[in-house]
């Protein structure tokens, strides 16, 4: 198994060769799509994130044709109704002269040909007067089944190659994007007992395996060794194996229904209600108190009846907010200075006070609370303001972890049962522990800082470890020292979001941070066939101690400790081949271990089988150009850790893009020049656009907002990641229609208005033309909102809408 090097600072674990002289890895390409069409459910590693899965029902495109191999993604579009008269689009436009291919919905999962046959040699033949060894795939009907639907890991090719030379061209890498935490309508088959493992190496009995239906014998995908099923795969034909969910299709989630785990609530319509605390910075001016006063009343009002809230604000003090007093804000006062002691904190949570409450028993207290709040009064410049955000997060999780408030129902809350603690932060933390000084003059900065950025990433393990998630919702133009922060909401499985203000965008981050689905306790093991290495994980996770998981004779499983299991996530693991593939298929397999929302204990496995062929024209067809992309280029951000760096980067782009010419391009004649393969005609866009956009390029201008974008892209979801890397482009039309078009500036004629989503943000362009017509300006305007809303209605961070329009010239 490779080597693990050290997380590194973009959330990554990177998993070196165990050969030093084995070629780098590579990614491969997978085609644009607009958001999926269906909320998405857990996938597994690589992830990332994140995301936007409902599509808008304002979108329709024809050119979305059902795959070539037969997989379905996604399900019927959700209907929704929205103001100005639902755009829809119509076909893309082909500009003659510039080529454009259309991208299908959702990206498209491994393909499994339906004309596709198992290996062409025969099954390997075993008899021992019990039977013969089944196949449990027909030719004829390979995968078409749950991953076409679910695609929780996603490709960069839906071959490989055989010939190892071939196969490891750094810069068109091998590898695999796995979502643990996605959500889908039409989730994996449920089995509610143990699974069948491997008792050579740990692998689960699964879809591909060969069965011996005589004995009920089971042969190992991965080593290939055979396993005992304890008569239960005895069966009289391998029809009749068919019963079994995990042999009828390569995912299932096995839930554990026994009553090991305390808190274990066996009802799938109701989630046990994590406890939430708000953190809020009270040191604001009025003018970002008022915005932020707005979002907080919209937030309490948005949550659940059972969800348990608790409140407090820092200063230079801790004020933990009463909910027993109903009639007036009462707070307990703890000294900021310091962390709280263990006699102070006993006090608090032993006492009389209620410090956690369900929202339908203190909805009007909170509105209370948060109307109470006034602005900064001394007359002290923002940045050295003191903040003592460090004692303010140990006490909230004290609170998480101390005896709660009643729980509705006689529901039980579990020992150190999931909890959020979510701060609204406007400027940086200066006073008490993990503080940093005012000033970046200080003599002693460097190493307060490097002291202050330890001791909160030590809190953010202690918050993780306890099962609390730490997210950081930013705002204003005070630097926050993001190197500080960063670490906390890091190792805690949370995230650092910087907004303008507290406004629109901040409301909505604060409330799908709250309402997005997450699991804990997460495990992601990787196994796959001997032929293949993984060479890099990049993802929130780090490395798993021995102790985590369960020991078999020959587990080569590389093992990854989730620090949440959210849809936003994804992981992005890099391979390469070991040596040349003598078989015709390889396999894999990912496995995740977590508890979910419900407090049930889920092990969800997901099989995975790619024919391995000589072909290199075979294997270019096969690439996924996005998916390749996005492996690209999360590798690549690893490595851009400052400005310095991001330039450098860009320079790796071109060799690359000229390396992948010269290995699977053609000779022009007459020619030293290499023309680029066609089979990745989207690939060179698609790095264009990372080149130049805000991941590598100077768009972005503070080292703060870089960092916070790079983290956030490395561990991004599939869909977020694409759009950070390459925009997509919808060009507004007569009737409210919209027209996907590439994203060129061509696009912006005068007398159109274009939607460019871009992930983080989403921009709308108002032609000269068409901003002079007041009120067609308008009614287009609205059409290009309700578009970018319903576009990220279920995308977290949600984006920023920003519009812009050419003013009409002046005539003298």
């Amino acid at each position: 198994m490779a080597n693990q090097r050290p997380p590194s600072p973009g959330y990554s674990i990177t998993m070196t060769p165990s050969n030093p002289g084995t070629p780098a890895p590579h990614t491969d390409r997978s085609p644009i799509r607009p958001p999926p069409l269906t909320p998405a459910a857990p996938r597994f590693p690589p992830p990332q994130l994140q995301q936007e899965h409902l599509a808008s029902p304002l979108i329709r495109n024809p050119n979305l044709q059902s795959p070539p191999n037969g997989v379905h993604s996604g399900s019927p579009t959700p209907h929704m109704s929205t103001p100005p008269g639902p755009p829809v689009f119509t076909s893309p436009v082909r500009p003659a002269a510039v080529p454009f291919r259309s991208s299908p919905a959702t990206p498209q999962p491994v393909a499994f040909s339906s004309g596709s046959s198992l290996p062409a040699s025969s099954p390997p033949h075993f008899s021992n007067g019990s039977g013969d060894l089944q196949h449990q795939v027909s030719d004829s009907a390979e995968d078409l089944t749950s991953i076409g639907k679910a695609p929780y890991v996603l490709f960069s090719a839906q071959k490989v190659l055989k010939q190892k030379r071939q196969a490891n061209v750094p810069s068109l890498a091998f590898g695999a994007l796995v979502s643990p935490g996605r959500e889908v309508s039409t989730g994996p088959q449920i089995l509610q007992r143990d699974p069948h493992r491997c008792q050579n190496c740990g692998a689960y009995a699964n879809f591909y395996c060969n069965i011996l239906i005589g004995s009920g014998q089971w042969q190992c995908v991965i080593c290939r060794k055979l396993n005992a099923s304890e008569g239960e795969y005895i069966a009289s034909s391998k029809e009749e194996l068919r019963n079994f969910p995990e042999l009828s299709s390569p995912m299932v989630d096995y839930v554990q229904t026994g009553n090991r785990r305390p808190g274990f609530i066996p009802v799938s319509d109701s989630r046990m209600s994590a406890p939430i605390v708000l953190v809020i910075d009270e040191c604001l001016d009025e003018p970002h108190l008022q915005h932020l006063q707005s979002s907080l009343h919209a937030f309490v009002d948005s949550l659940s009846p059972t969800t348990r809230i608790g409140i407090i604000l820092y200063g230079r003090t801790v004020s933990v907010y009463d909910f027993s007093e109903e009639s007036v804000a009462s707070a307990d006062v703890l000294p900021g200075d310091k962390s709280p002691t263990q006699e102070s904190l006993k006090a608090l949570i032993y006492g009389t006070g209620i410090y956690l409450s369900p929202m339908h028993a203190s909805l009007p207290v909170a509105h209370t609370m948060f109307s109470s709040f006034r602005p900064y009064k001394l007359d002290v410049p923002e940045v050295s303001r003191d903040r003592c955000l460090g004692t303010a997060l140990e006490v909230a999780l004290a609170l998480i972890q101390g005896p709660s408030a009643e729980m509705s129902r006689g529901i039980v809350k579990r020992s150190g049962g999931n909890g959020r603690i979510i701060v609204c932060a406007g400027g940086p933390c200066t006073y008490g522990p993990g503080s940093v000084p005012h000033s970046f003059t200080h003599p002693n900065y460097a190493h307060m800082e490097k002291t202050a950025t330890k001791w909160m990433e030590h809190l953010g393990r202690e918050a993780h470890r306890n099962n609390t998630v730490v997210d950081i919702l930013c705002a204003g133009t005070c630097p926050l020292r993001v190197p500080v922060l960063q670490p906390l909401a890091k190792a805690s499985g949370g995230v650092l979001i910087l907004h303008d203000d507290f406004g629109e965008a901040f409301g909505v981050n604060l409330q799908r941070a709250a309402t997005r689905a997450a699991g804990s306790h997460g495990l992601l093991e990787i196994r796959c066939s001997d032929d293949i290495l993984i060479t890099q994980v990049v993802g929130p996770g780090e490395e798993a101690h021995v102790d985590t998981h369960e020991s078999f004779k020959n587990d080569a499983a590389l093992s990854i400790q989730m620090l949440s299991v959210e849809e936003t996530q994804s992981f992005s693991i890099s391979m390469e081949t070991k040596n040349d593939i003598k078989s015709d298929h390889v396999f894999f397999q990912f496995a995740i271990q977590y508890s979910n929302v419900y407090q049930a204990d889920i092990s969800r496995v997901i099989t995975v089988r790619l024919p391995a062929v000589d072909s290199v024209s075979a294997y270019l067809d096969s690439v996924q150009d996005e998916v390749a992309a996005v492996l690209i280029a999360k590798r690549t951000l690893l490595r851009a850790k400052n400005h310095s760096d991001a330039i450098d980067m860009r320079a790796t782009i071109d060799e690359r893009i000229k390396d992948i010419a010269q290995k699977f391009g053609s000779q022009i004649p007459k020619s030293k020049l290499c023309r680029f393969p066609k089979e990745l005609s989207l690939l060179p866009e698609l790095l264009f656009h990372l080149k130049r956009g805000p991941l590598l390029g100077s768009i972005v201008g503070h080292e703060d907002e870089r960092s916070v974008l790079r983290n956030l892209f490395l561990n991004a979801s599939f869909d977020l990641s694409l759009r950070m890397v390459a925009p997509r482009c919808l060009m507004h039309r007569e009737g409210g229609t919209f027209e996907e078009l590439p994203a060129y500036d061509l696009a912006m004629q005068s007398d159109t208005a274009v939607v460019l989503d871009h992930g983080t943000d989403i921009f709308i362009w108002m032609g000269a033309e068409l901003a002079a017509d007041e009120g067609k300006n308008a009614a287009t305007l609205a059409a290009c909102r309700t578009l970018a809303e319903e576009l990220t209605e279920s995308r977290f961070p949600a984006p920023r809408i920003l519009a812009f329009k050419v003013s009409p010239p002046s005539h003298f």
